[in-house]
């Protein structure tokens, strides 16, 4: 049997995971106005529980980048998605603020496997001129699973309760390795079900020195950490992570204290922003892909990453100085994530430009993991600069976004492979 377009199959499983690993962790936020009633926890306790998330998220990027190099893909994505999803059941037995930072931290650990396992992917089933759109593709997923949790968390919610609601979507992901086991048999060059032309098209489309990918070795940390290319992607991800996530984990919680808005509430507006996000992902892929066709790679990348950054600034200087209405902040917020998605999208791709496929989840996995460093420190600053107002945290995020921007371009003088 042979399947057209199989890499496109393939990557719309990962988005679906994508999906799933967002709604996976959107419900706490969602849910947590009546949660932290229950279990006696106040907003000090919520920051210290999603510090929790992102500082094995954060381990978690790095540690999944390696493995996914040593075992694969296809093997990377099952454990992934089997122990996020055991985690999400188990939050069904928190107690506390210590058992809910204890389920909260392995699902951290297990989701962060989910991004430097897509760029590995991409690398694999993609050739340079697909991959950003392939990247988009997968980013969408953030941005539609976001649309779908808030929503489909509220209904759950008011259905069953919390506790169910995290059984109900654990489930689901237990659910997706089935099909991907299916789908995902081997490498392109040796799946069955590949057809002659598509193989030809993806090996035909790496960069020559890397059209032998299966045989390179993996580079060392050192290694990779030896160019300053590598120093480009991390400092890039450092700088702009903190954007997607301050909205991720904390613009529930802005709704139900600057809105007084309750569960329900909150899933009527949070799912809207995502929107943006995702037509943001796609947008971002098919504009690097339209670029490359008359341009060069670096030039397609950086002009790509540049503009998502302008975008970022001044929407949330519009969020700052005009958002005094519900309907009127989310709408910037869908502008922002726009702007974010249409840049990160390219950013991830790079460490697949630099790097041979057995290295390409490290870097991605660093990169990751260092962004995550600084959500950490954004999650630690946002109860403190935000009892008056939110604006010192908005003000701070369009800062970072010039600050990605600039990290690109200077510390990746052109954007192609590395030799080491």
């Amino acid at each position: 049997m042979k399947v057209k377009g199989l890499r496109w199959w393939i990557i719309g499983l990962v988005c679906l995971a994508t999906i799933i690993n967002y709604i996976d962790r959107s419900a706490l936020g969602i849910m947590w106005p009546e949660m932290s009633k229950d279990l006696g926890l106040t907003e000090t306790d919520y920051a210290w529980v999603i510090n929790i998330f992102t500082i094995t998220y954060a381990a978690g990027k790095f540690i999944s980048g390696k493995v996914y190099d040593k075992v694969g893909t296809k093997i990377g994505f099952v454990l992934s998605i089997f122990f996020w999803s055991l985690a999400s059941v188990l939050h069904f037995f928190a107690k506390g603020a210590a058992s809910l930072g204890i389920f909260r931290g392995l699902l951290g650990v297990a989701e962060a496997g989910n991004w430097p396992g897509a760029v590995k992917n991409n690398a694999e089933w993609f050739p340079i001129q697909e991959r950003a759109m392939a990247q988009g593709i997968f980013n969408a997923g953030a941005g539609i699973g976001s649309i779908v949790a808030a929503p489909t968390v509220a209904e759950l919610f008011g259905a069953y309760g919390w506790k169910a609601t995290f059984v109900i979507i654990g489930v689901m992901g237990f659910l997706w390795i089935i099909p991907w086991l299916i789908m995902n048999k081997k490498k392109p060059k040796l799946h069955p079900w590949i057809t002659n032309e598509e193989k030809e098209h993806i090996i035909s489309g790496r960069h020559e020195s890397r059209k032998d990918d299966d045989s390179v070795k993996g580079l060392s940390v050192g290694e990779i950490l030896s160019k300053k290319e590598s120093w480009g992607v991390i400092a890039a991800r450092f700088f702009i992570e903190p954007i997607w996530w301050l909205f991720v984990f904390w613009m529930p919680i802005y709704l139900f204290k600057e809105f007084n808005f309750n569960v329900k509430e909150i899933g009527y507006y949070a799912w809207f922003p995502y929107v943006g996000a995702m037509l943001g992902s796609l947008a971002g892929g098919w504009y690097a892909q339209k670029l490359l066709k008359t341009n060069s790679l670096d030039f397609s990348r950086k002009r790509t990453i540049a503009i998502g950054a302008a975008v970022i600034v001044v929407s949330i200087l519009g969020a700052i100085f005009f958002a005094d209405t519900p309907l009127k902040f989310v709408s910037f917020v869908f502008v922002v994530l726009f702007g974010f998605q249409f840049s990160i999208s390219n950013i991830q791709t790079i460490p697949s430009d630099l790097l041979s496929g057995k290295s390409v989840g490290t870097l991605a996995g660093l990169g990751g993991s260092i962004g995550a460093v600084s959500v950490i420190i954004m999650n630690w600053l946002i109860p403190i600069i935000t009892t008056e107002s939110y604006a010192p945290a908005f003000i701070i995020l369009a800062i970072l976004a010039p600050l990605a921007v600039l990290s690109i371009y200077i510390l990746i003088k052109e954007i192609k492979p590395v030799d080491i």
